[in-house]
């Protein structure tokens, strides 16, 4: 089959990067760190150059300290050893003619003692986020933590930049802080698991705060262009007790207004699995991905399930300047390709996201095809 314009398919600058199409593999945890230093492997080199053909990879959620774990073999970008793993992964990419960002993640007070040497997890204040944690026993419920002190809340502003300087040094191309659902962003975000009274607590605008120092301290370490955020800012299920509020709505447009002056490379939003309606953010049931449009000035990254369809669909009415695609992406390394040519989409095993080593990790097959000339 003929190939098509498709917006998906069309070059894209983000700052001097220059990305083959709007196609953006979302970061997605495979649990293949399976080593006590939860470093990067050779296989993970080859599960990510074999989707090199995204505009931009986003790498796995990654542990930005030890205190920020919260998952089994998830990996982290905190100790040399790790850092020499990732180098394998982007210059595996590169060879490959691709792009690699790093997700930053902090998983806060959803940590479990079993990750932490038996001492408990620390959040925005000593209040139980009501999840479980994925430990090396299997699934735990949390537990009440205990409330961070401002220093520590300083120092953990300070390990992320740190973790922004390792990514550099490990050769991605940028890096994307994770402020979805449940992590330590959200925490401090939501009136449920955030009852301080000092400078990060209260008013929409302290809540938000620390968003804008981690910010503010990765744009040290690389220039505004390279640097993103991700939120998930209408999750209602799988966060406990972090569901939207009646101040979720006014939160973001207040954090929308200040990230447009940040010149990032761009702000990436998932969408709502579940339907609105007859929640404190039912407004944004019908114009979701509109009204982070109009409230923010930058580039927009949207994630909600796209098919190739929707996909095409959202940036062709300029809602959107890029699409992450998560899922098809797992069955599918070849998913630009499979666009391109109009082909059909492999279904994975879900049996193996998480484990299997390469079984259903770096064995799904590109598919074949004649190109009609």
């Amino acid at each position: 089959m003929k190939d098509t314009v498709q917006p998906l398919l069309e070059e894209y600058k983000i700052g001097n990067l220059q990305l083959k199409n709007r196609v953006v593999m979302a970061s997605l945890t495979r649990g293949r760190a399976t080593n006590p230093g939860l470093v990067p492997t050779p296989l993970m080199a080859s599960y990510y150059a074999q989707r090199a053909s995204a505009g931009l990879i986003l790498s796995e959620g990654t542990w930005l300290s030890p205190k920020a774990i919260g998952f089994i073999n998830v990996p982290g970008i905190f100790t040399q050893e790790q850092i020499d793993g990732w180098k394998l992964v982007t210059k595996a990419v590169h060879d490959k003619g691709g792009l690699i960002f790093s997700q930053l993640g902090h998983i806060g007070s959803a940590s479990h003692p079993d990750f932490l040497n038996g001492a408990l997890p620390a959040g925005p204040s000593a209040i139980n986020p009501q999840t479980r944690s994925f430990t090396p026993e299997g699934f735990k419920d949390t537990l009440t933590p205990r409330e961070l002190t401002v220093a520590e809340i300083k120092q953990t502003i300070q390990d992320y930049k740190q973790a922004a300087k390792n990514a550099k040094e490990a050769g991605f191309d940028g890096v994307e802080v994770h402020a979805q659902a449940g992590m330590l962003i959200p925490q401090f975000l939501s009136l449920a698991t955030n009852q301080r009274n000092d400078m990060y607590g209260g008013s929409i605008e302290n809540r938000a705060r620390i968003v804008f120092e981690i910010l503010d301290a990765i744009t040290e370490i690389w220039d505004s262009t390279r640097v993103a955020i991700k939120f998930a800012p209408v999750a209602l299920s799988h966060v406990g007790i972090m569901t939207p509020d009646k101040e979720t709505v006014p939160m973001f447009q207040y954090i929308l207004k200040k990230l447009s002056d940040y010149n990032l490379a761009y702000l990436h939003i998932a969408g709502p699995a579940e339907d609105l309606s007859g929640t404190p953010v039912e407004v944004l049931q019908n114009n979701y991905f509109s009204h982070f449009r109009q409230h923010y000035k930058g580039r927009l990254m949207a994630n909600l399930g796209f098919t190739q369809e929707s996909g095409n669909a959202i940036l062709r009415e300029g809602t959107a300047d890029l699409v992450s695609f998560g899922e098809p992406f797992i069955a599918n390394p070849d998913l630009v390709t499979r666009f391109k040519y109009n082909l059909p989409l492999s279904e994975g095993n879900r049996d193996t996201y998480y484990s299997g080593e390469e079984n259903g990790y770096t064995d799904y097959p590109e598919a074949v095809y004649d190109v009609v000339q």
